[in-house]
C-alpha cells in the first residue's frame, strides 16, 4: 500500500482542478494495446473476460471488458499497463455551455456490486470535491441534467431507470460506468441481467474499468460539462 504510506508523509491535500497529481493509488492503470515479440510468451486465455486477443503485431485490449483482474500486469504477461483516469469516451456532444459551471446528477444504481458506488461517493470527499466543480447530485431525476449509471441493468430495475429517464427535462445525458453498466460485465449472462445501460436508455458517455478510480468519472462529467479537451473535439467533429 505506498499510497498510505505517501499519504502519512504528504498529508491530504484537494486535488487542484485542471492540476491533477497521479500519486500510487490514485488510478490503478489500465491494460493497453501492446507490441511484443515474443508472441509464445503471451496466453490470452490469461484474462477471465476475453478483452485481450493475440495479434500478429502484438496484444489486443478490449478496455471495454476489463475488469482489472490483474492477471495481465507484468511480470505475468508482456501487456503494457498505462497509468493514466482519461478513460471516458463521449458519443454525443456536451451540454448547453449554460450547464459548464452548474450540472445536477441523478445516480441510479440499476444492480452495481457496490465497487463503482464506492469510488463515486469519493468524488463527494474532500480530496475531490466535486461541489466545486459546480456539479451537485440531485435526490430526484425532475432536476437533474445528467443521469449516472451504475451497475449492470437487472430486469427488477429496468422500469425504473426508464422512468427516471423520462422524468428528466432536455437537454439531458446519460453516464455509464463501470464495465457492468457498459454491457453487463461479469453479470451479462445471468438471468436476472438485461446487460448494460444502453439496452434500456440512450448512454452519451462511458466509462470502462472495475471500478473506475474517482478521477474516471470526473473525467466523464468533465465531458459532459465541455470542461474537457476531449469535448471540443465531439463538438467539431
Amino acid at each position: 500500500m505506498p499510497w498510505f504510506w505517501e499519504g502519512l508523509k504528504t498529508g491530504v491535500r484537494t486535488l487542484r482542478p485542471g492540476a491533477v497529481r497521479l500519486p500510487s493509488g490514485v488510478t490503478p492503470g489500465r491494460p493497453t494495446t501492446t507490441a511484443v515479440t515474443a508472441r509464445d510468451r503471451f496466453d490470452a486465455n490469461i484474462c477471465p473476460v476475453g478483452a485481450l486477443a493475440g495479434r500478429d503485431a502484438g496484444v489486443a485490449v478490449d478496455f471495454d471488458h476489463c475488469i482489472h483482474c490483474m492477471r495481465c500486469q507484468p511480470p505475468k504477461a508482456p501487456v503494457h499497463w498505462q497509468n493514466d483516469y482519461r478513460w471516458a469516451q463521449a458519443a454525443a456532444p456536451p451540454l448547453p455551455h449554460r450547464f459548464q459551471r452548474s450540472i445536477h446528477v441523478r445516480i441510479v444504481d440499476a444492480g452495481d456490486c457496490g465497487g463503482c458506488l464506492s469510488e463515486l461517493r469519493q468524488l463527494l470527499g474532500p480530496v475531490y470535491s466535486l461541489h466545486r466543480y459546480g456539479i451537485y447530485v440531485s435526490p430526484t431525476p425532475r432536476d437533474a441534467d445528467v443521469l449516472l449509471v451504475v451497475g449492470p441493468v437487472t430486469v427488477g430495475m429496468r422500469v425504473a431507470l426508464e422512468e427516471t429517464y423520462a422524468a428528466m427535462p432536455d437537454p439531458k445525458r446519460v453516464v455509464a460506468v463501470g464495465v457492468c453498466a457498459l454491457n453487463g460485465g461479469l453479470f451479462a449472462d445471468s438471468f436476472a441481467v438485461m446487460g448494460g445501460a444502453s439496452r434500456v436508455v440512450p448512454v452519451d458517455v462511458t466509462v470502462p474499468g472495475c471500478p473506475p478510480p474517482p478521477l474516471a468519472i470526473l473525467h466523464a462529467l468533465e465531458l459532459v460539462t465541455g470542461l474537457s479537451r476531449e469535448t471540443r473535439e465531439v463538438a467539431e467533429s
